[in-house]
């Protein structure tokens, strides 16, 4: 079942402002547990987290900047 378009801005929304600032604690949490890696491992794993992240929820996040396709003109 696919999610109407305001349905995937409501979650798009929901996600940026709750779920990844907890990903993101959750982030820098998971580096501090490592002892202190060289600043291009940091780097790369802060880098890779971001990434990882966003696969998830490609999918909510498509078109949701665009014009609802659904409205009426």
């Amino acid at each position: 079942m696919a999610l109407s378009y305001k349905a995937r801005r409501r979650w798009a929304l929901v996600i940026l402002l709750v779920g990844l600032p907890l990903y993101i604690i959750l982030a820098v949490n998971l580096v501090a547990l490592i002892d202190r890696p060289s600043i291009l491992v940091e780097l790369a794993i802060y880098i890779g987290l971001g990434i990882v992240w966003a696969i998830p929820f490609k999918a909510v996040f498509k078109g949701v900047g665009q014009a609802d396709p659904d409205a009426e003109d």
